[in-house]
């Protein structure tokens, strides 16, 4: 009998006996919500929260360009409000946070686009822009009294060594500096975006908490075994990390089904693995009567360790 027979035969068994878990479970009943990118006038205290869940707001966005200009142009970390910050307002946030104790709120760093015109990754140095990211961001964050960041960059014109220190740097320091107490990167499935979240991976893996994987910018035609598969291939890229499920309730046909990643949810959590829900988002979410999250909501308000 081989050496690896005989620690099976021997072994297995009493752990079994003793109910050691073979692999660790990463369930947990965290739920990300991102607000304000729409202006529809969707309010914090529109959305339904369950109690028995996390319950992060993420306000979209916060994007270092500005638009005195046209096109709109980088500004190398001077980072601009373009949530509707008119409706999603500091007492809004402290009003929430107070009635609901689960509540954190964050905002997301970046976007995809800026009236309309791509938002890229764009720096004069690195030195310049984490201090200039450090300073207006600090600004912001506790003017709104918020609990954490999102990165979602998802076009770069700098390569992904150099957004890597950047954002390394700046999530770095703002947690130092007891600025925030928690960060998320929001990367997908492009190779360009997954060169540069990866190397931010493995260099400052430690300092981000969460990955919101944006699953449902996969085909329509994504199947429940697909969508696992493409869950378990981001566990490898993302050695180590709190990866979260996602979908998104915007009107359209060309994304990952809603039914389909909530199934795909189930079949996650019954194997242990789903740390997580984030929806794409509220603004959307409000016509139809936010059904999706309280259904999110309650499939991570039931979870158990597996």
């Amino acid at each position: 009998m081989s050496y690896s027979k005989l620690i099976a035969v021997v072994f297995l068994p009493l752990l079994l006996a003793l109910h050691v878990p073979m692999t660790t479970a990463a369930n947990s009943n965290l739920f990300r919500d991102y607000i304000g990118a729409i202006f529809n006038g969707v309010q914090f205290s529109d959305v339904p929260i369950n109690p028995k869940v996390q319950f992060d707001f993420i306000l979209a966005f916060v994007i270092d360009y500005t638009t005195a200009t046209e096109p709109p142009s980088p500004t190398n970390g001077q980072f601009n409000i373009f949530w509707q910050s008119t409706v999603l307002t500091p007492s809004a946030v402290a009003a929430i946070k107070q009635n609901n104790p689960n509540v954190r709120v964050a905002v997301s760093l970046g976007g995809a686009t800026v009236n309309n015109r791509p938002v890229f990754f764009n720096i004069t140095s690195v030195d310049s822009w984490v201090q200039n990211a450090v300073s207006s961001l600090t600004s912001i964050i506790q003017q709104y009294n918020l609990d954490g960041i999102d990165i979602d960059y998802e076009q770069f014109q700098a390569d992904p060594a150099t957004f890597a220190e950047c954002i390394g740097r700046l999530v770095t320091t703002l947690k130092s500096n007891g600025v925030i107490k928690f960060a998320s990167i929001a990367p997908f499935d492009d190779a360009d975006v997954q060169r540069h979240y990866q190397a931010l991976w493995a260099t400052y893996g430690s300092v981000i908490d969460y990955i919101n994987f944006q699953f449902y910018a996969y085909s329509s035609s994504t199947t429940v075994s697909q969508y696992v598969n493409f869950f378990n291939n981001q566990i490898v890229n993302y050695p180590g990390g709190n990866i979260l499920a996602s979908f998104t309730t915007a009107p359209t046909t060309t994304s990952v089904p809603i039914d389909t990643a909530l199934s795909a949810c189930q079949t996650l959590q019954s194997q242990g693995k789903l740390y997580g829900i984030f929806i794409w988002a509220a603004d959307y979410s409000k016509s139809q009567g936010f059904k999706y999250e309280i259904q999110a909501q309650a499939l991570l308000a039931n979870t158990t360790s597996l």
